[in-house]
């Protein structure tokens, strides 16, 4: 009995002095600063926002940048049987940054949650004076609007999270804010016609953003496969003999009798594919046995190009890949847009370029010759491109299935939930920039949330993403085949 209350007494003894621990803060640079905390009733969280206090100076804002429990070595505890033990305290232990202060090294001062005025104060004074992107609100400063710095998007940007994570939305949500507040075109290659409505509002929208979008939405241009005006469509003439070769296989030395055709037809004027398909000469065989004569992308007498487009005025090209029967299609158009815009570089006209489900467009392993002339067209915009006013969006659910060539060009991360360590890791590794503390929150966020870092925000940041006002053109399959059975 002795010794259960002796270790009743201990237990009491170790919780009384681990309450007692107070907030401090120490920073021995003034930029970074190193915290201990009582885990009892713990106010603090990594990603959080801290005000840190001390005699004879202004408060300081700080980010916590991780939080972990660990132990430290307390004072010994004596037992009325003479047992003596030391004490190990429990405590929270994390590290952060200074986001506002004198730059000035501090020790012990005082640490407590920020409150939300206090952190919209701070991001008020220093915002920056180019146009904001209000993409929602900080999720760990309820009611704190977070706006995007659109000065950031002259970097390349990575957006990724799981199926479920929202991050079709949020994409959404970006764009909206870029054509609304910027003067920056924007070309979409978009595989799952998830963009095609991104001219229309919704009845539902806030009133002035409706209105602010029935300025811009006319510019919205969408090309889509089928029939009418809108057509997406390709004229053999515009896409050249590399395109061309790609498509139908060809090998500049395997195939070189063939490829000499086709750079003839190409240096005489290939005015459409049914003329480069016509009578029996070696390119007409292959071109019906791999069944590209026939394809619907291929334009008709007097229709336009999609690469016609490209040179247009249209604010928003939204070149509908999704709506393409066949994935060879798919990836010529896709080739082909990113082959103009690359040719077309020395207007250094400013675009973003939309690669939505980039996995497609630029893979880690190409496993055809088109999609491998993509991928080499998009590592080259990645590396070379922001000179000349090009500017990429890259986004996809599996971060490790895309070129890594052309993610370590991107200085802008969008991160929504990703339960996969191992795609973590990887963009851990590639975002080196990115506190790892604020990575791994990724696994526990709700729909809707993202981890937003780089240029464009003021900080890394938590961010819950706020309302559309367009339509989203795609959407889940109905799950109503689980309601349960009435009968």
């Amino acid at each position: 009995m002795d010794l259960e209350r002796q270790l009743s007494e201990f237990r009491a003894l170790r919780r009384q002095l681990e309450e007692a621990i107070l907030p401090y803060a120490t920073s021995v640079d003034g930029r970074g600063f190193s915290l201990q905390a009582s885990l009892h009733a713990l106010a603090f969280e990594a990603g959080g926002y801290v005000v840190l206090e001390e005699d004879g100076t202004e408060p300081r804002l700080g980010q916590l940048l991780s939080l972990d429990a660990t132990s430290t070595e307390g004072p010994e505890f004596s037992g009325d049987g003479g047992l003596r033990t030391k004490v190990m305290l429990r405590a929270a232990e994390g590290v952060g940054v200074v986001l506002a202060g004198d730059g000035r090294p501090f020790h012990d001062a005082l640490a407590r949650p920020a409150t939300p005025d206090e952190v919209r104060a701070h991001l008020e004074a220093t915002a920056p004076r180019r146009a904001r992107l209000a993409v929602g609100e900080l999720a760990l400063a309820p009611g704190v609007p977070l706006t995007l710095d659109a000065g950031g998007f002259d970097r390349h940007s990575f957006l990724c999270g799981q199926s479920g994570s929202g991050k079709t939305y949020a994409l959404g949500v970006v764009l909206e804010r870029l054509l609304h507040e910027t003067e920056l075109r924007i070309v979409i290659l978009d595989p799952n016609s998830d963009f095609v409505r991104l001219g229309e509002a919704r009845d539902d929208a806030d009133a002035t953003a409706m209105a602010r979008h029935g300025e811009i939405g006319s510019g919205v241009l969408v090309r889509r496969a089928g029939e009418g005006p809108d057509r997406l469509a390709l004229r053999a003439v515009d896409i050249g003999p590399e395109l061309l070769a790609a498509a139908l296989r060809l090998d500049p030395i395997a195939d070189r009798e063939e490829y000499a055709v086709l750079l003839d037809f190409a240096e005489h004027g290939v005015a459409s594919v049914e003329e480069l398909v016509a009578g029996d000469s070696p390119i007409a065989k292959r071109a019906r046995n791999l069944g590209a004569a026939h394809w619907g992308v291929w334009a008709r007498g007097e229709q336009i190009s999609v690469l016609n487009d490209l040179e247009g005025d249209a604010r928003c090209l939204v070149v509908d890949l999704g709506s393409l029967p066949t994935r060879d299609e798919q990836r010529l158009v896709a080739a082909a847009v990113l082959s103009t815009l690359w040719r077309e570089r020395e207007r250094r006209q400013p675009v973003l370029i939309v690669m939505d489900e980039a996995h497609n467009v630029c893979p880690a392993e190409p496993d055809d010759p088109l999609t491998a002339l993509s991928t080499e067209l998009a590592v080259r915009i990645a590396a070379e491109g922001r000179k000349f006013g090009l500017y990429l969006l890259v986004s996809t659910q599996r971060p490790q299935k895309v070129a890594e060539n052309a993610l370590t060009q991107c200085d802008n991360l969008f991160l929504m939930r990703m339960n996969s360590r191992a795609d973590l890791a990887f963009v851990g590794d590639v975002f080196s920039f990115v506190p790892p503390g604020l990575l791994a929150r990724a696994t526990d966020f709700a729909q809707g949330e993202c981890l937003v870092a780089g240029k464009v925000a003021p900080h890394p940041a938590f961010l819950r993403i706020g309302a559309r006002v367009t339509h989203e053109g795609g959407g889940d399959v109905p799950a109503d085949w689980a309601a349960a059975r009435t009968s």
